[in-house]
C-alpha cells in the first residue's frame, strides 16, 4: 500500500465532524436488564446488558512473519475518554478528536448467524482482513467471559496462519464499517504491550500472551 493511499484511509477514518450523546431508547445489539436476587440473606440487584456472544481470531501471516490486527473507532472508548462534565448532547470534536477512540484489536465479530463459531470466524477474517481461511484451518484456543460486571457474554478465541497468497481482498469490513488492517512484527507487538496506556481490550492482551507463549518461533 502506498503512503499516499494509507494517508487517505487514515484521514477518512479520523474525519469526525459531528458527535452527539443521547440516552439509549432501543437497540438490536444490547438489552438492558436487572437481576434481583438474595445472596447470603441480603437482597441485591445488578444491572447489566444482554449482548451477543462473539468470536476473535489471532492471525499470523507466515509470509512476512507479522500478526494481523484491525484498527477502528470505538464510540464507547471515545466517549469515556472525555471528562464526564463535557459528555454533553453535542461533543466538541475539535477539542476531543477521533483518535481518542481508536483501538487496536483482533479480528472479531458477533455471533448472530446460524453457523458454527468457526464458520463465523472464517467469514470475519475475509470481511475484515481480506484473507480466505477455511473454518477447518482454525485452531480453537479457548472461550472466556467478557465484561463480567456489565455483559457476561462469551467470546471464543481462534488462531490461524495465513500467507500472502490467501489474500483475496483488502478487507476493511462490510456495509458501514470503517476498519484499517494493521500488521505488526513480534518485536513491535512486544513494545506495544509495554505501554502504560494501551488502547486495546483485555482479550487482545490475553491473545498476544498466548501467541507469544505457544506460537512464537
Amino acid at each position: 500500500m502506498s503512503i499516499g493511499r494509507l494517508s487517505r484511509i487514515l484521514l477518512n477514518m479520523e474525519n469526525l465532524t459531528k458527535a452527539s450523546l443521547t440516552a439509549l431508547k432501543e437497540s438490536k445489539y444490547v438489552k438492558p436488564l436487572t437481576l434481583s436476587f438474595e445472596q447470603n440473606g441480603t437482597q441485591r440487584t445488578w444491572d447489566f446488558l444482554e449482548v451477543h456472544d462473539s468470536v476473535a481470531i489471532i492471525i499470523y501471516n507466515v509470509s512476512n512473519s507479522k500478526l494481523v490486527f484491525v484498527k477502528q473507532f470505538r464510540p464507547p472508548v471515545y466517549v469515556m475518554s472525555i471528562p464526564a462534565s463535557e459528555r454533553t448532547d453535542n461533543i466538541d470534536v475539535k477539542k476531543y478528536p477521533a483518535h481518542l477512540g481508536f483501538t487496536l484489536e483482533l479480528c472479531a465479530g458477533i455471533v448472530d448467524k446460524k453457523l458454527s463459531l468457526a464458520e463465523i470466524a472464517s467469514e470475519e477474517i475475509l470481511e475484515e482482513c481480506g484473507y480466505k481461511v477455511h473454518h477447518n484451518q482454525l485452531e480453537r484456543v479457548s472461550s472466556y467471559r467478557s465484561g463480567v460486571g456489565t455483559t457476561g457474554s462469551e467470546q471464543t478465541l481462534y488462531y490461524c496462519e495465513v500467507t500472502d497468497e490467501m489474500k483475496e481482498n483488502k478487507g476493511g469490513g462490510v456495509e458501514d464499517e470503517i476498519i484499517d488492517v494493521i500488521e505488526m512484527s513480534v518485536p513491535e507487538i512486544r513494545e506495544f504491550m509495554k505501554k502504560e496506556h494501551i488502547l486495546s481490550p483485555p482479550s487482545f492482551l490475553y491473545a498476544m500472551q498466548w501467541f507469544l507463549a505457544n506460537k512464537q518461533v
